[in-house]
């Protein structure tokens, strides 16, 4: 695979990767995590294009496109650094022409770290996972986080109305998307473990959790690495963790098959996707010697390829093309949002 950097802008404290999808076309987004911070849409064969989503609202953790949308999201805003985030919410955005952008709040959830949209029946639902549930400086973690579901209204005026479906988190940190047993699923991180949640298949059935691993895990990738039809659990631990390893499937739960060699200090970033048609998870370390790498699996072999070091990414996006796939990089070490494009 050959790389080339595209290092599209410099922000303060780059912290949220995400992709939309507008008239067909792709739209790199990354955001800050500053009180204040910018939101930026960049696009064009080098995403040289650049849109302001929004100048100064900043905290912003995460962005999903609203699924069967034409480039309409949710996205948090206020959770700002040093975990002041008691005024965290979600906000609701859309495209309404070449460079004018629509931003309307949606709820306020003190806390909210990561979520998902999950169709049930012919509604869209929220998941939204709470870092905690209060806090009285940085390091008090005595009011553990939770996990609530609510219906996204038809109009957003109409806010959210939210029910917990798993409490007792501590450092509810990591979140993915992943599949399990064949159906949709979020899997949360916390001290207490690896959780599944199972939406239902109709509106009115509870949601079903499942713990699936029982130490404490700070983030996660559930995707297959090796090819061989059954998901790894890929995970940094402990929260903002250094060690950065790949849990396998076996009889009696999962065994640890590998890890990433060398001294790692405040891991955050895994990904599970697909470069060049081959599975990999991406890593990015924040601090330390701050690398962005790959991994990928041959006949049981691990290899960790450093794209680059001192960039100390945050979070990361993967898009998969026909003729290049794109690695959208919230390089936080650096202030920098970066695009990494992967060719054969």
């Amino acid at each position: 695979m050959k790389i080339e950097k595209i290092r599209v802008d410099t922000m303060e404290r780059c912290y949220a990767a995400s992709s939309l999808t507008i008239d067909g076309g792709l739209y790199a987004v990354l955001a800050s995590e500053s009180i204040d911070g910018p939101c930026y849409a960049y696009t064009g064969d080098r995403f040289t294009e650049k849109e302001v989503i929004w100048e100064k609202a900043g905290g912003t953790m995460s962005l999903i496109q609203i699924p069967g949308s034409n480039g309409e999201f949710i996205a948090v805003q206020h959770f700002f650094p040093g975990f002041h985030s008691a005024g965290a919410k979600l906000v609701w955005g859309r495209r309404i022409r070449q460079g004018s952008w629509e931003i309307r709040d949606l709820v306020s959830l003190p806390y909210i770290h990561r979520f998902d949209l999950f169709t049930i029946g012919n509604e869209l639902y929220i998941l939204a996972a709470t870092l905690c549930g209060s806090k009285k400086n940085r390091e008090d973690w005595s009011d553990p986080g939770a996990v609530y579901v609510g219906k996204l209204p038809a109009r957003i005026e109409e806010g959210v109305h939210f029910t917990p479906v798993l409490e007792q988190l501590t450092k509810n940190h990591g979140y993915c998307r992943g599949l399990w047993e064949g159906s949709p699923a979020g899997f949360v991180t916390s001290d207490e473990g690896i959780f599944v949640l199972l939406p239902p298949k109709t509106e009115g059935t509870p949601w079903k959790t499942i713990r699936i691993l029982e130490r404490p895990v700070g983030d996660v990738a559930v995707w297959d690495i090796d090819g061989d039809g059954v998901d790894e659990l890929v995970t940094i631990e402990p929260f903002h963790g250094n060690q950065f390893v790949v849990n396998k499937k076996q009889a009696d739960g999962y065994g640890i098959l590998y890890r990433y060699p060398g001294e790692l200090d405040f891991a955050h970033a895994v990904v599970g996707c697909t470069l060049r048609g081959k599975p990999a998870v991406i890593g990015g370390i924040r601090r330390k010697n701050g690398e962005l790498f790959i991994l990928t699996c041959n006949a049981g072999h691990y290899k960790a390829e450093v794209v680059e070091q001192g960039v100390g990414p945050s979070n990361v996006a993967v898009i998969s093309g026909e003729d290049r796939d794109i690695i959208i990089s919230a390089n936080h070490t650096q202030n920098q949002a970066a695009i990494y494009v992967v060719q054969d």
